[in-house]
């Protein structure tokens, strides 16, 4: 095939939904051939229809499907490829199943397994850059084991704190603890809520920073000691410690500080020996400022990045999982204009964001000039139960930022969405954009609460 790089000849998309259709689409651009991983419940979506070949690994609930290993190896192996993109979510951050996949003579595409390993340790991977000299919050380096011990902590930090899950990840296993009466009662049901949802029910603890603004960088990584970072990324508007909006660049951050958080993600990058597409997060409020944590995969919000710098990230995770340079150095990347990207969830904001699960009736998503849509959705679709709400995501590139927010609100304005007792997150994102806290850039990630408490303010449902 003239002008094919040489990574692999087969990929297995070992996950679902608009990353699974995304992942399909990039190994079309590359002449690779993709195999889809699909559970009963996705019988008919549209990665499935997309892909070359798909395999039917199991029942709609993810334990039997998209988090069993055993089924994924299987059709990876008799299907004959060579590597295993992960996506994000399920099994994309759990080094076990790298382990597998090499046990099994298949390429992870994502970091080693002993690297994801000790990044997915919150507690670890905030010790580490500690010793790599990035900023982090006053708190605990190690888990917390007992009441004594997480009463010494919050009292040695000050109040507030968040007591936050080792394992955790996607905004769960965390509780804000205010009052000192509090924290034992917070400590015992974050422990149990992380051993439910992990099966790991350790935990430690830091200082709460309030109104700060979360701010994330992503890096590039490849095996031959290349790091570059892609800018960054402003992920303030937030429920229940879930993104909403995502933009790039991060509106009214100063630029030395952006320049800080970029040069440090590097440098935690290349301590840990970290290859692939990651993310380094970091909380600002005022001049203080922390790294949180880092999610070795590919990201919901990637797109905002790809609109700003032109560089497919999905394109890199598949070359440097290949054992290729990355395609692009630091100088190569030079971001332009701004990308806002919102998530358009299956969800009733006035039931604090339920699930609607249901048959899709209509669906027109929205076009025009600068705006891409990733979305595995369309009319007939069933929203399953079983998985994240996402529906798609509409993502908007504009010269600035008030143009991008108008070019979004058009798109969304435009979005045609409806089913039998399906709701979206469609007013609640226009209301976003039309608040004028947004609007200045002056909110944070307690800019949905500080809406709903405003006097007078209505929001929609």
């Amino acid at each position: 095939m003239s002008g094919r790089e040489a990574t692999f000849d087969t990929v297995l998309v070992a996950n679902r939904g608009e990353i699974a259709l995304r992942v399909v689409r990039t190994c079309r651009e590359m002449g690779i051939r993709s195999v889809v991983a699909y559970s009963t419940a996705d019988r008919e979506s549209a990665a499935v229809r997309a892909a070359d070949e798909a395999v039917h690994i199991g029942p709609g609930p993810a334990k039997q499907s998209y988090l069993y290993p055993p089924a994924l190896i299987e059709a990876a192996l008799r299907t004959g490829a060579q590597a295993v993109h992960p996506g994000y979510g399920f099994l994309s951050e759990d080094p076990d199943f790298a382990e597998i996949c090499a046990r099994n003579g298949l390429v992870f595409i994502g970091p080693r397994p002993e690297v994801m390993a000790r990044l997915g340790d919150k507690s670890l991977a905030r010790r580490l850059m500690t010793d790599a000299g990035l900023p982090v919050l006053p708190g605990t380096l190690e888990p917390v084991g007992s009441a004594s011990e997480i009463l010494a902590a919050g009292h040695r930090v000050g109040f507030p704190v968040i007591i936050k899950a080792a394992a955790g990840g996607g905004g769960r296993g965390m509780s804000v603890v205010r009052r000192a009466e509090d924290l034992l009662p917070a400590f015992r049901a974050t422990r149990a809520a992380a051993r439910s949802v992990f099966g790991d029910d350790r935990v430690y603890l830091e200082r709460f920073l309030e109104r700060a603004r979360h701010v994330e960088i992503q890096v590039l990584a490849d095996g031959h000691g290349n790091v570059v970072h892609l800018g960054e990324r402003d992920c303030s508007v937030q429920r229940r410690h879930q993104k909403l909006v995502e933009e790039s660049p991060a509106p009214g951050l100063p630029r030395r500080i952006a320049d800080a958080f970029a040069e440090a993600a590097v440098r935690g990058a290349r301590a840990v020996g970290f290859t692939g597409a990651g993310t380094f997060e970091f909380l600002v409020a005022g001049e203080e400022t922390a790294f949180i944590e880092v999610n070795s995969r590919i990201q919901v919000e990637h797109p905002v990045t790809e609109a700003v710098t032109g560089i497919d990230l999905v394109r890199e995770q598949i070359r440097v999982a290949a054992g290729l340079p990355l395609s692009v150095t630091q100088d190569d990347v030079r971001p332009r204009g701004v990308a806002v990207e919102c998530r358009v969830n299956a969800e009733d904001p006035a039931r604090d964001y339920a699930p609607c699960p249901g048959e899709l009736t209509e669906f027109v998503p929205p076009g025009g000039p600068g705006v891409r849509v990733d979305t595995h959705a369309y009319p007939g679709w069933r929203i399953s139960p079983y998985y994240d709400s996402l529906l798609a995501k509409v993502i908007v590139w504009a010269p600035d930022r008030d143009q991008a927010l108008d070019r979004m609100d058009r798109a969304l304005a435009e979005f045609r969405i409806a089913g039998r007792g399906v709701r979206t997150t469609v007013p609640r994102l226009r209301e976003v954009l039309a608040d004028p806290v947004f609007r200045a850039a002056e909110h944070s990630t307690s800019l949905l609460d500080e809406m709903a408490a405003a006097p007078g303010v209505r929001l929609a449902g």
